[in-house]
């Protein structure tokens, strides 16, 4: 694809309409707390990222096979971690099923230009995830309210 059609709303007309709405929103909601956009391609489709003024990512929205993915950044989680207890069921499995940070465990087992994991409670227990498998969910019905909220207090945990 051309760089010319890396558009936000070419972006938006491949969104299943049902969750326009949701992803509309929250672009709206990082513009507004100071996040710059990029737009690329990947093999599933777009990729938007949004990072702070510190070119540090907060959010991506990712196409899979299976749709439209919310790939949170959660640097602050363990001032929240409290909130993920009240997940559904489907975006806890998706948290405990991903990927241990392996520079948490030995910071010669990953690459060193790599963003270190993040170390929460879940559940009682203690995890130490990767940063980017950590906090991947597929945007639904179910799971859009519970991302909107946990970018919400990752954004106030990052600016305040």
């Amino acid at each position: 694809m051309d760089k010319k059609d890396l558009k936000f709303e070419n972006f938006l007309l491949d969104v299943n309409p049902a969750y326009l709405e949701f992803v509309t929103r929250t672009h709206e909601v990082l513009l507004a707390g100071g996040c710059k956009m990029k737009l690329d391609m990947a093999k599933n489709g777009y990729v938007v990222s949004y990072a702070d003024a510190k070119k540090r990512a907060i959010l991506n929205f990712v196409f899979r096979k299976s749709g439209l993915v919310a790939r949170i950044y959660g640097d602050h989680v363990s001032k929240y971690h409290d909130f993920l207890a009240t997940l559904p069921e489907g975006m806890i499995k998706a948290i405990e099923k991903a990927p241990v940070c392996r520079r948490l465990i030995d910071i010669t087992k990953c690459n060193s230009t790599c963003r270190m994991g993040y170390v929460f409670t879940l559940k009682g227990a203690k995890l130490q995830k990767c940063v980017y498998g950590c906090f991947m969910f597929p945007v639904s019905e179910e799971n859009n309210p519970f991302i909107g909220e946990m970018l919400k207090r990752e954004l106030a945990a990052k600016n305040g």
